[in-house]
Formats: C-alpha cells, structure tokens, sequence
C-alpha cells in the first residue's frame, strides 16, 4: 500500500493580509500589460487604495479574532506585533501613497519621469509627455515594497527575513530613482541606495550562514534552542550576530549604516522618501526586534550593550549633522537618522522574559514607530506643497515668513515639527517618554541621560524650522529663482524636470516640451519668483490633515494607541 502524501499545512486564512496585497500588486502588473496607457493611472490609484482597505479590514478581524500562531511550515510567525505591525504598515503606505496620486501640483502629470531617461529633454521624452506617458506601475512597485515589508516582520525563519529584505528593498531602489525633475540626482540616489543596500544585504547573508552553522537550523526559535544549550562554536554565533545586525541596523538608517539616508531622502521622489521614511523604519525596527528578542535572547548581554552604543552615537551623530543643514528634506534625513537611535534607546533597555519590562519596551517602541511615521509623512506632504517656479522649494532660507503667506500650512508643519522634538501635547512627547521609561528600567539610565541631552540639541534644528517660517523676513533669490521669475505665469508649476534650470544637469527641453510645460500648469506663486504654496489635490492635503490630526489626538490622548501597542509587546516563540 503506497502512503499518501500529506500537503503542508499553510494556514491561508492567517495569511490573507499578506496574500491580499502580494495579489494585488500582481494585479497591477497586468493592470500595465492589459489596459491602454491613457487608463491605466486611475486603474491603478483605485486598484491600490482597494487593496490596501480589504487588507487592513481582514488585518484587524484576525486580530479582533485572536488568530495568531507560527504558519507556513514554521517560516512565518503571525503573532500580535506582527498584526499590530501590519496594521501600521497599511495605514502608513495609504497616506503616502496619497502623494503618489498627485498631479496637479506638476501641471497635470505625476511627480514620476515619464520615461527612463538620463538627461531630460530627449526627442523620445518630448514625445513621451506630450503622450502623457506616466510611470503608473509605481502602484504594484510600491505593493510589492509593502508586502516586502509584512513579510519582513513576521518572518520566523532567516531566510525567509533575507527573502522579504529583497522583496522590500528592490522596488524602493527602483522608485529612488524616477523623479521627474532633478533627474541625475534621483538616479544617483537610486544607484546608491542600490550599491550600499546589496553591501548590506551580504552581509545579512554571511550572518544568516554562520548562524545556520552554529544552530543547524534557520528558525528563531530553533536558534534561541541552541543558544540555551551551547550547542556550536560561541565565534560563529558572534559573527553571525554581528553580520545580521549590520545588515537590519543599515535599514534602520543607524550609524555607522547611515550614509545613504541624506542622500536618497534627498534625491527620490517625495512621496517614496516619505515611504520609505515611515514603512521601512517600521518594517526594519520590527524584524530587528524580533531576532534580537525571539532568536538571540540568549545573547542579550552581548547585544544590550551593542545596541545602547549603536543608539548613542545614532543620536549624537543624527542630531548635530542636522544642526547644520540648509535643506528641509536632508534636514529631515537626518532627523530620520536621530529618531533610530531614539528608538533603539528602547531595543537596549529590553528584556528578553514576558513580564512587564518586555511590555513596556516593545509596547513603546511600536508607539514610537507610529507617532514617527505619522508625522514623517505629514512632514514630506508638506514639503511637497512648498514650491517655486521650478517645484519644490526645499532651501530652508526660502520657507522664510511662509507662516505669515501661509499661516495654516506652515502650523501644519510646526505641528510636526513639535513632534519630532518631543514637545509636550504631541505624539512625540508620550513616544519619547515611553523609549526613555523602557531604557531607565532595562538598566540603561546612562542612556537615557544622553538621549534627554541631545533631544534639546535635536530640539534646536526643529525650533529653527518654526522660527523661519514665521520670524524671519523671506530673501531675495538669484541665480535659477532670478531666472524663473522672469518665467510666463502659465509655467508656474508643470514639469520642471523638462528644463535646465529644474533639474541642475544642462539638459535642453526642445519645443514639444515646452508647449506641455506651459499648458494649463496651476500658478503655484506671484509674478516676482516669491516660494508659496501650489494648488494640490484633495489628496496631499488629506494626508496633511490626517497626519496632524493623528499627532494632536495621540499626543492629547494617548491611552488607547498606547494600550494597544502594549497588549502587543510578546513575541510568539
């Protein structure tokens, strides 16, 4: 009698979140393979916020439900961090992705090139915009990126995490690199995120091996198993500590991993800086935790240390660069920078038992990833709204007096910028408080210590941001905002990166270009050059309004978030 075969068990009810936006971002590739080019867009804006709403609905009844428990053959762990995690994901990646829908600021395109040009301005690109030819399959990039991102923080075994490491990484590498305007700069962007990203990943990968070696195994909990009995070599389970950290804390965006931050914030595209500024932070904190907490707990007095050194020098290093930037995006690329090592306060501090102290670290820490994130897409929203003749305006000299021209959008951004400081009656403040509180009892209060120090340096460059916006008196510009002063009005805004003077790299747009710049671009400011506000769609200013809000009502009443993230804090073994 031939034995049957049993098939695995995967457990796809617990997994629909996953499946749900994995099938939707395949959708979306035939969504570009089937439809005509002048449907797609909206095809795909309609495909992407449908998927993102069924999956945070079938996220929070499995949540609601209790369905938790180690699926696909061991490989995934969905536990309540992870449902919490998806959760944040989802709501994070909609209200970036509202930016991604913006149109009118750019005359009635995308802020995406219309095509994969090196240099703007090509007969082939002329030809292109007047097509109006878009970069639509951003929208499955970016769901794939997601599902990346889901799979990341759940993942119980370690090939699996390198897997969802890739998953997440490739089309954020692709999307750096399409900015319509400043075109070289967001290609560079691209090529670098991509060359230091696949540094790191080898690395993770050279971990992933030694710890194999040492455990036999790549789960996580087969892994805490062999660290408890000492089973291998102690020099292979160091190394592979080591080469997997490097490779989470260079996601993180922690010194000394933290080179590429300035740079790729600066040169994507706005929207993708501002998703991958709140989901990949959320995504790579996650998956360190977990590792750090469910794999190598056994270790934690190796780690502890390693990871409180990591956040002081993250801090120190973060804060006082920024202190000395003059632009907004690369200031707040460095305030990314800072708030890992913030959050990383609360990673030291942990323990590794389920008693209060692991509660109150992990707890604290998702609350900080969603008060950060909430406010780092509100941040970039509103960057994208400050422009001068040639798009964005992201000179800090040129927000001067914005608060009085634009008294509401300006109160937006301090708003934020309160936040991140971690001024009281913000979500920063309670996000703050709780990495602190988390480090003191863990035993780290000398980090603490530190970290309240360089807060009120870190203090300092979001305080000046507010002070320009409403005290200082605007300069007048030269060079490139001389020259787009003399600009007819019907060029306010449209597609900057068509012209020499948008993107920096000597690019001549011809004649085809120009009659699509000129044609019906919303005036984004006055006759004589002034930076002001351009007129957006419904969706950037939602995402504006959403994000204030959220930072407001979980700095004023923090409770049940706070609550939440909590009851969220153990790690299924």
């Amino acid at each position: 009698m031939v034995d049957m075969i049993e098939p695995p068990s995967l457990e796809y009810l617990r997994l629909l979140p996953l499946l749900l936006v994995f099938g939707g971002a395949c959708l979306g590739v035939l969504v570009e393979a089937v439809l005509p080019r002048r449907s797609r867009w909206g095809a795909q804006v309609g495909l992407t916020f449908l998927t993102l709403v069924v999956t945070a609905v079938v996220t929070v009844l499995g949540w609601r439900a209790g369905d938790v428990g180690v699926s696909a053959l061991g490989s995934v762990t969905v536990d309540h961090p992870a449902y919490f995690s998806w959760t944040a994901l989802v709501v994070l990646a909609a209200l970036s992705l509202l930016l991604f829908t913006e149109r009118r600021l750019n005359g009635g395109v995308s802020a995406f090139a219309p095509q994969a040009a090196a240099v703007p301005g090509s007969v082939d690109e002329e030809l292109a915009i007047r097509a109006r030819t878009e970069h639509s399959e951003v929208y499955p990039l970016a769901l794939f990126s997601l599902f990346g991102m889901m799979l990341f923080v759940a993942s119980n075994d370690l090939l699996i995490l390198f897997v969802a490491l890739e998953i997440l990484s490739l089309p954020l590498y692709l999307m750096c690199a399409l900015a319509r305007r400043r075109r070289l700069l967001s290609q560079e962007a691209g090529l670098k995120y991509f060359l230091l990203g696949a540094l790191a990943s080898a690395f993770f990968l050279y971990g992933v091996a030694m710890l194999f070696g040492y455990a036999g195994t790549f789960t996580l909990a087969g892994i805490d198993q062999a660290v408890a009995a000492g089973a291998g070599s102690e020099w292979l389970l160091l190394a592979g500590m080591a080469g997997i950290s490097v490779g989470l804390l260079f996601k993180v965006g922690a010194v000394p991993f933290h080179s590429w931050t300035p740079d790729v914030y600066t040169g994507a595209p706005t929207a993708v800086t501002a998703l991958m500024a709140a989901c990949t932070k959320v995504a790579a904190v996650v998956a360190l935790l977990r590792v750090l907490y469910v794999g190598l707990g056994g270790l934690r007095w190796d780690w502890q240390p390693l990871m409180a050194a990591v956040a002081v020098v993250t801090m120190a290093v973060g804060s006082l660069l920024a202190i000395t930037q003059d632009d907004v995006k690369r200031m707040l690329a460095y305030s990314s920078v800072t708030h890992a090592g913030f959050m990383l306060t609360a990673v030291a501090g942990a323990s590794t038992g389920e008693g209060a102290r692991q509660l109150s670290s992990v707890g604290s820490t998702l609350f900080y990833l969603v008060a950060y994130g909430v406010a780092s897409v509100g941040a970039f929203a509103v960057v994208t709204l400050v422009r001068d003749r040639n798009g964005e305006a992201s000179r800090l000299q040129d927000w001067a007096g914005l608060g009085r021209r634009h008294p509401w959008l300006a109160a937006a951004f301090s708003v934020f910028m309160l936040s991140f400081a971690g001024i009281p009656l913000t979500s920063g403040f309670i996000a703050k408080l709780g990495v602190f509180e988390s480090a003191w009892s863990g035993g780290y209060p000398w980090v603490v210590v530190v970290g309240v120090v360089l807060s009120l340096v870190a203090a300092y460059f979001y305080l000046r941001v507010v002070v320009t916006l409403y005290f200082a008196d605007p300069q007048p510009r030269s060079g490139q905002g001389g020259q787009a002063a003399q600009a007819p009005a019907g060029a306010a805004d449209a597609t900057p990166a068509t012209g020499p003077a948008a993107d920096g790299d000597g690019a001549r747009g011809g004649a085809l270009a120009t009659e699509v710049r000129t044609a019906g671009a919303p005036a984004a400011v006055s006759s004589a050059g002034e930076v002001g506000v351009g007129r957006a769609s419904v969706a950037t200013y939602g995402a504006v309004v959403a994000a204030v809000v959220v930072t407001v009502v979980f700095g004023l009443l923090p409770g049940p978030l706070l609550d939440l993230a909590l009851q969220a804090g153990v790690f299924l073994r």
